[in-house]
């Protein structure tokens, strides 16, 4: 039993604030992703039959999922549900990364900004002083441009592992079929007979 809860645990299953709790400002979320993973204390009770999914990580802000694995689990299905894992991990690797990428940019941005009015980080009452509207758009197509490459290699990589997934559950969609037509054949002795309307 133990070893089917340890395998529902992926590598970055430490979930962020549950409820009541503060959530991480971006130094100390950058500061967490630094430190090993650690098993979230979300599981789902292990006569669970459905998936179960979590609270918003606070790196990437994706909901990690624990996916149910039934006793009768065939190869293709397992295959499935692997991939469904491994795209999981992947898109939140890639978006904890990326946010992390971004908050630290912003930060030197407004850091800079802010320097070349000749003003501080903060005002005389301790207030986080920000920018306007107008001069955080020019971060943020800056940043969009800088990453243009990398968000279309992850769009490419997403769309095909989406497609992956799909044909698998299609896959297993007509196996089920498949074999529900061969367990009504089966169960159907020869020799009797059937009524007809």
């Amino acid at each position: 039993m133990a070893a089917r809860t340890a395998a529902r645990r992926c590598s970055w299953r430490s979930v962020g604030p549950l409820a009541g709790q503060r959530p991480l400002s971006s130094s100390r979320a950058a500061a967490k992703h630094s430190e090993p993973p650690q098993n979230s204390p979300f599981s789902p009770a292990a006569s669970s039959k459905y998936d179960w999914m979590g609270p918003p990580h606070p790196l990437s802000n994706l909901r990690p999922i624990i996916y149910h694995i039934p006793e009768d689990e065939s190869e293709l299905d397992q295959r499935l549900r692997k991939l469904r894992q491994d795209t999981e991990d992947w898109n939140h690797d890639f978006w904890a990364k990326q946010n992390i990428s971004f908050n630290k940019e912003k930060e030197a941005f407004i850091i800079s900004q802010l320097t070349a009015k000749g003003l501080t980080l903060r005002d005389k009452d301790g207030r986080r002083r920000t920018l306007d509207t107008d001069e955080m758009a020019v971060f943020y197509k800056n940043f969009l441009d800088k990453n243009r490459i990398r968000h279309a290699n992850y769009n490419k990589d997403w769309y095909r592992r989406n497609f992956t997934i799909t044909l698998l559950m299609a896959r297993v969609a007509l196996n089920g079929i498949w074999r529900t037509v061969m367990d009504r054949l089966s169960r159907k002795k020869p020799g009797t007979p059937t009524t007809e309307q």
